[in-house]
């Protein structure tokens, strides 16, 4: 396996979103919360000020996504939604029989996936993104669980994700 081959996949319209959401949280966002946290900071005690300690957490949290969202983008594999052909590969919604259980979900980045979806998603290095990748529907196969047990999978249908 190559190194592009461990690099996240993302569709372009994935990336553009994405970097729309950086260019907004690291200008605009960031200097939001800095005028929010200035403005607790003149209401005095810092100790007991409730708006100051919400703003500072607010801050770390976007300043951990900033970080997130430009590793993300620098190593991320750009390209077209995958072929409708039955090959589970980053991009496509599989549905598969999981321990006789029928699991929808989408098999890549959870960033392909548009905010207002509340779909599952399991990463290519996953234990059981690992086991599928590349395979096509009707397969069956079985993978080695964090807790040791194999699981059976079968593949059902594998179709491009679609916002």
């Amino acid at each position: 396996m190559s190194n592009t081959d461990s690099a996240p996949w993302l569709t372009q319209e994935a990336y553009d979103r994405l970097k729309q959401e950086l260019d907004q949280i690291s200008g605009p966002g960031r200097q939001e919360i800095i005028d929010r946290i200035e403005q607790a900071r003149e209401e005095g005690d810092l100790k007991e000020n409730g708006g100051y300690h919400a703003a500072r957490e607010e801050q770390s949290k976007n300043e951990g996504r900033i970080i997130e969202l430009k590793r993300l983008l620098e190593t991320a594999q750009v390209g077209a939604a995958p072929a409708d052909n039955g090959v589970v590969e980053p991009g496509m919604v599989v549905e598969a029989k999981i321990a006789g259980d029928l699991e929808a979900f989408l098999f890549g980045n959870r960033e392909i996936a548009d905010d207002k979806d509340s779909i599952t998603v399991y990463s290519e290095r996953s234990p059981l993104g690992a086991a599928i990748q590349g395979s096509k529907v009707g397969d069956k196969l079985t993978y080695a669980a964090p807790n040791g047990k194999d699981i059976a999978v079968e593949i059902v249908s594998a179709k491009p994700y679609k916002p």
